[in-house]
């Protein structure tokens, strides 16, 4: 079992930026691939970035490219996703998901929430006009 410890949401203004922070609790994270989701209120969750977590290579939804950025720290066992220029739409909570079923990295697979394994508890992100 993997639990997923999220850190790093807040209230920012529109144009700033914040960074969160995602570390599987309790042992080293030894799967494919890590991932962040989002979810509005009234509306589904939505991918956001994934990232290999053997060999870095990262993909995202096409309204966040050119402002976040998802990294991963195999030392410190932790996930990063550094968002810059947000915007008001870019509001909700945050997730961290981890994938450890299939055994390589695969952008197409992974930016599915129904192909993740374990999930964090969520954090918010409020970006005010």
């Amino acid at each position: 079992q993997v639990q997923l410890v999220e850190s790093g949401g807040g209230l920012v203004q529109a144009g700033g930026s914040l960074r969160l922070s995602c570390a599987p609790s309790g042992r080293t994270f030894s799967g494919s691939a890590m991932g962040w989701f989002r979810q509005a209120p009234g509306k589904e969750r939505e991918f956001v970035a994934t990232i290999s977590w053997s060999i870095g290579n990262t993909y995202y939804t096409d309204p966040v490219k050119g402002r976040f950025t998802i990294s991963r720290d195999n030392a410190k066992n932790t996930v990063y996703l550094q968002m810059n220029s947000l915007k008001p739409e870019d509001t909700a909570v945050y997730y961290c998901a981890a994938g450890v079923k299939l055994p390589y990295f695969s952008s197409n697979y992974y930016s599915r929430a129904r192909n993740y394994d374990y999930w964090g508890q969520g954090t918010q992100v409020t970006v005010s006009s």
